[in-house]
């Protein structure tokens, strides 16, 4: 199949597939008149792939562990999870931020609302 269909049966822009392929993801041939030609595996690589970066992974790291997971499955892949692990700390320590964030937030629309009722009362 060439990229076009690749791309409507996916989702997956025809860049997107382009930046795939340049990254070693995706792997397609070449017709005699020079199109890429994909073959039906690469329909459910392209889902996969598009799954990871959902997660926040990158190509990089999506790039460690495709072949393992387009073979085996996730569970049967030791190296995806100290990637999952390194994303779950990552995560974590941006909720801490968030959270550190929204809590100053709430306490400075709490000092307004409070200095507003002092100033009604004057």
């Amino acid at each position: 199949m060439r990229i076009g269909e690749l791309s409507q049966l996916t989702g997956a822009s025809i860049r997107s597939l382009r930046y795939y392929e340049q990254q070693g993801l995706l792997k397609s041939d070449r017709s005699d008149s020079g199109y890429r030609e994909y073959n039906l595996t690469a329909v459910e690589q392209v889902k996969t792939i598009r799954f990871y970066l959902s997660l926040g992974l990158t190509t990089e790291e999506i790039s460690g562990f495709l072949t393992c997971v387009m073979k085996n499955k996730e569970a049967f892949c030791q190296e995806i999870l100290p990637i999952y692990r390194q994303k779950m700390a990552e995560l974590d320590a941006q909720i801490g931020l968030l959270t550190g964030i929204r809590a100053n937030l709430a306490e400075r629309i709490t000092s307004i609302l409070e200095e507003n009722e002092g100033s009604d009362k004057s």
